[in-house]
């Protein structure tokens, strides 16, 4: 046995990778130019690359790994590189719609030029209040107005002429009255008094009463020439008006279309300017002459004209004057709003009103032509945001709409912008698991996103990713203004990597959490005074995190010490066994000893997990219980049925357990029931195990070591104490160097085992026995024993009756025959 025992130990090189500073082509990292570009990274900078280059739709890219393996910095600075080479978009602009007032239209100019027309256009409506007010204003316009309505006044003087000869024929006169033409009868020249009037014979007043309602009728007709004429003259002022206006406004429409000739959207609103304009003078009139108006309702129906010639300003939508290349845009908060555009609204006089200056872009309108990076859990977070993302990337194009109106029960009238075309690459950053997740529930997603750039959790430990690891650490002293570091306290940070990846052959690409420490040794260094920092500060800075962060760990190992929960780590009994499990507490994780017991007796073959009996047991868990079902059948259960009952169990353990880790542990127990022999209890176990008792890897084997360590320490290390790991898992172990320290001072143990045998004999300081030919094991092995309580079970269902639970009937030579 103690050959087996110094034969599986690990040594304490096994237990932890070193790194030696003076292999360090450096003293410091002033030494070391920092990092520019990603590291360990090489696959998903592939993808980067080629989803940046590839100009087809469907290419947009989904950058997947876990929060602070640098996703973001490196998209970022990839995508910024490209888009430096890359053709500057145009500028994007609204404008009123003449011919469909609701539907503002939608066009680009070059980069740049947007602000220009703006600028303009505001230009040119003062201008024209100006030109236009002094166009009315002046000498000339008064005479040309005379003069268009000479004939009209001479018509009007003629058909009053006209008018007052018939009803003076007719002995009548007649009077302008401000309610209209009143006829007044005459009796020898003069108006005839009311008595002469109520004097006439009834035959007189007849006949002045026919002659009066002729006058009337003529006095109709005269009302409707005069009304024509009117309308005629009305005519007349309106063509001169829109002609003084338009001779007044054209040199000024004549100035921009010679600056924007070559541009024929903007030529077009010209055009539909200098048509519009003379419809709407008053405002014009008014706007400028209430524009010096002192008085508050003069002032308000200045503003009211002014709102009227908002009608031909530009809303400058996108401006791109200021950048060079394509745009890159992270929106860090997409919600739908912020991610499509919106249409806001403004109050005027007590109500809410909106038009097309008042529509505003969209994180993809400002990535249009370029890039737009996103995370992708914030745009599932906001409704509608998805949905709204994946629509304007499937049509190409971008609507401004409100999600709200589709659950309106009356549709709301507001402008509704002309499409503007989409041409954008979408960069998510997220989870490999949504990922996974969108592309099978979302048949849109793998259409979209044809390229997955997968950021490693690790990196290789060799010469090329120290050097990188090395430079990263330069770079962030150089941004944080942080103490250099010695190269001690580099081989530090380097071993404290691969601890955090639980590889001995691997670097963690987290490299926020090595950013983290970098400034915290910094920290500890400063206040210690010295000019670099060393390992020592590295230390420090571990040991303060860990402080921060194992309050639940100090608490746990608190009630294993005072006897709350029961764990033997001396002795030896009979079914009862050490395992080791991982508890996570979101930023810190740390082991912790648990015991497994086992109880058996005669039954039917069924083995079974009091946590999954009730419910406590995740499926992995189960898997791994139900192999040991499979490992007892092939082992013992060959020639006479499994007649067995037993039932395994953590004891004190009040939550739900996962996981196959603890599948050695769980046989060893049940073994140790079967066969009477007891179980070293300062001896803790994990490993999984499969139907052949080959031990497979588990994880977390660093943090069960230290966990079972720590109780060890507390209770008194005795020499004799420690852990059993699969050998498959020797290359995961990054131990602690106090964990190291003991075992090579023979305080503390680790060994490492291929096969459950090998367990068999540590723990139960009795060989496990290889099976004869005849599928017997050796007298005093750990199977034999366990063989022949088995077959004693077998034989105690036999003598019930001839009829077995498990579905078999004996037959005279002791098998089972199946019914």
């Amino acid at each position: 046995m103690r050959d087996l025992r110094e034969r599986l130990e690990l040594q304490p090189h096994d237990l932890r990778r070193r790194l030696d500073p003076a292999t360090l082509p450096f003293q410091t990292t002033a030494e070391v130019p920092p990092i520019k570009t990603t590291i360990g990274q090489p696959r998903a900078a592939e993808a980067i690359a080629f989803a940046l280059e590839v100009d087809a739709k469907g290419f947009h890219l989904y950058a997947a790994g876990s929060p602070g393996a640098g996703r973001e910095s490196t998209v970022l600075a990839a995508v910024r590189a490209f888009a430096e080479a890359r053709p500057t978009p145009p500028d994007w602009v609204h404008v009123y719609n003449f011919a469909e007032a609701d539907c503002p239209r939608a066009f680009s100019m070059p980069a740049g030029e947007g602000r220009g027309l703006v600028k303009a256009m505001t230009s040119f409506v003062e201008a024209a209040q100006r030109e236009i007010f002094r166009a009315f204003e002046g000498e000339d316009y008064a005479r040309r107005r005379e003069q268009s309505l000479a004939a009209v006044n001479a018509r009007r003087a003629e058909l009053l002429a006209a008018l007052r000869a018939f009803a003076q024929e007719r002995e009548f006169s007649l009077e302008m009255t401000p309610s209209g033409v009143a006829t007044i009868p005459l009796r020898n020249g003069e108006p005839m008094p009311q008595e002469v009037f109520d004097q006439l014979t009834p035959e007189v007043r007849a006949q002045l009463e026919q002659r009066g309602a002729q006058v009337q009728a003529e006095v109709g007709a005269y009302r409707r020439g005069m009304r024509q004429i009117d309308k005629e003259a009305q005519q007349r002022i309106t063509a001169l008006d829109q002609e003084v206006a338009l001779a007044a406004a054209s040199p000024l429409i004549a100035e921009l279309r010679e600056q924007y000739g070559d541009q024929p959207n903007v030529l077009l609103f010209l055009e539909q300017i200098q048509g519009d304009l003379p419809e709407h003078l008053e405002d014009f009139l008014m706007a400028a002459e209430a524009r010096q108006a002192k008085h508050v309702d003069d002032a308000a129906e200045a503003r009211r004209h002014r709102e009227r010639l908002a009608r031909y300003e530009v809303n400058l939508l996108i401006d791109n004057s200021a950048i060079t290349g394509a745009p890159v845009v992270l929106e860090r908060n997409p919600t739908y709003y912020n991610l499509i555009g919106r249409l806001e609204y403004r109050p005027v006089m007590g109500t809410m009103v909106t038009d097309f200056r008042q529509i505003k872009p969209g994180a993809l309108h400002r990535a249009n032509g370029g890039f737009l990076i996103l995370h992708a859990l914030d745009v599932m977070r906001n409704p509608f945001a998805w949905e709204g993302l994946k629509r304007a990337l499937m049509s190409g194009e971008m609507v401004i709409e409100n999600p709200g109106e589709q659950g309106a029960s009356l549709p709301t009238t507001r402008p509704r912008p002309e499409p503007i075309p989409l041409d954008v690459k979408v960069i998510l950053i997220g989870p490999a698991g949504l990922y996974k997740t969108l592309h099978q529930i979302d048949v849109e997603f793998p259409e979209l996103f044809g390229v997955k750039a997968e950021f490693a959790p690790d990196m290789d430990w060799n010469e090329e990713n120290l050097a990188s690891y090395s430079a990263f650490l330069s770079l962030v002293v150089q941004d944080r203004g942080l103490l250099h570091f010695d190269r001690s306290a580099v081989a530090r940070i380097v071993e404290h990597g691969a601890r955090l990846r639980d590889h001995q052959r691997k670097l963690t690409t987290r490299f926020l959490d090595i950013a983290r420490l970098a400034v915290e040794a910094s920290h500890w260094a400063g206040k210690a005074g010295r000019e670099y920092v060393l390992a020592d500060d590295v230390d420090a800075a571990i040991a303060k995190q860990e402080r921060r962060r194992n309050l639940a760990e100090e608490q746990t190992r608190e009630v294993i010490a005072d006897g709350t929960v029961m764990i033997d780590t001396e002795g030896a009994r009979v079914a009862e066994i050490n395992g080791v499990s991982v508890l996570n507490v979101g930023d810190y994780s740390f082991g912790q000893p648990s015991r497994v017991t086992a109880r058996v007796s005669v039954g039917r073959g069924a083995v079974q997990s009091i946590e999954r009996e009730i419910a406590l047991s995740g499926p992995i868990h189960s898997k791994g219980f139900m192999i040991l079902t499979g490992y007892l059948q092939a082992q013992y259960a060959q020639d006479w049925p499994l007649s067995l009952a037993a039932t395994i169990t953590f004891e004190q353990s009040y939550g739900g357990i996962d996981g196959d880790s603890a599948s050695t542990t769980e046989l060893y127990a049940l073994l140790s029931a079967l066969s009477g022999l007891p179980l070293n209890q300062g001896i803790a176990v994990t490993g999984a195990v499969n139907q052949h008792g080959q031990v497979q890897a588990v994880g977390g084997v660093t943090r069960k070591i230290e966990g079972f360590y720590d109780v060890c320490r507390e209770r008194g290390l005795t020499g004799g104490q420690g852990v059993i790991v699969p050998t498959a898992n020797v290359k995961n172990l990054m131990l602690k160097e106090e964990v190291v320290e003991a075992v090579g001072a023979g305080r503390f143990h680790v060994w490492a085992t291929s096969h459950v045998d090998e367990g068999i004999e540590l723990l139960m300081d009795r060989p496990a026995g290889q099976p004869a030919a005849e599928g017997s094991f050796p007298e005093g092995t750990v199977h034999r024993l366990v063989q022949d309580r088995l077959r004693h079970y077998a034989e105690r269902m036999r003598a019930f009756g001839p009829a077995w639970p498990g579905g078999a009937d004996f037959g005279n030579d002791g098998q089972p025959q199946l019914t």
